[in-house]
């Protein structure tokens, strides 16, 4: 059985968010939190690409242990995100868990379609962003079993 936290490395956390505000409240939740894990925010979807991808600047980025993706993005919107990476043979199991000011069935339907892991409404206070990290972290980080090819050899 292998979870995140079996790895000899804190869990990698990619986040996708291009609300400033958003993103810091996320960050000092995790660091409240009980497993310490590195974040990398992506201000775009198109950036969250290149990161996986590790294209150019972001060449020697970790493999992210999981993506949390807001939907509401510049030029290239969350869900075409999701699908792109969904689509992908070498990132489709990564799960993607959608964090979104949105609660519109569309937006919830449509993520669920494009094989979103889980979707969370944004909270709207800080002790209420800090539990849904705790949630986050405690089904992720060391309740969910990964697939043992998790990690494509190209990311070894």
């Amino acid at each position: 059985m292998t979870h995140i936290t079996d790895r000899d490395r804190p869990p990698q956390v990619l986040l996708i968010e291009d609300n400033r505000g958003d993103a810091v409240l996320t960050r000092r939740a995790f660091r409240r939190a009980n497993i310490a894990s590195d974040i990398v925010v992506a201000e775009t979807g198109e950036k969250g690409l290149s990161i996986l991808r590790r294209e150019g600047e972001h060449a020697g980025a970790p493999r992210p242990d999981i993506i949390l993706l807001d939907l509401n993005l510049p030029h290239m919107h969350g869900q075409d995100f999701l699908q792109t990476v969904k689509s992908d043979p070498d990132f489709k199991r990564i799960p993607v868990i959608i964090l979104s000011s949105s609660s519109a069935d569309k937006d919830v339907i449509g993520s669920y379609d494009r094989h979103a892991n889980g979707y969370i409404t944004k909270p709207v206070t800080t002790e209420t962003y800090d539990d849904i990290v705790a949630r986050i972290e405690q089904y992720w980080f060391t309740l969910m079993q990964l697939p043992p090819d998790q990690a494509p050899s190209a990311f070894s």
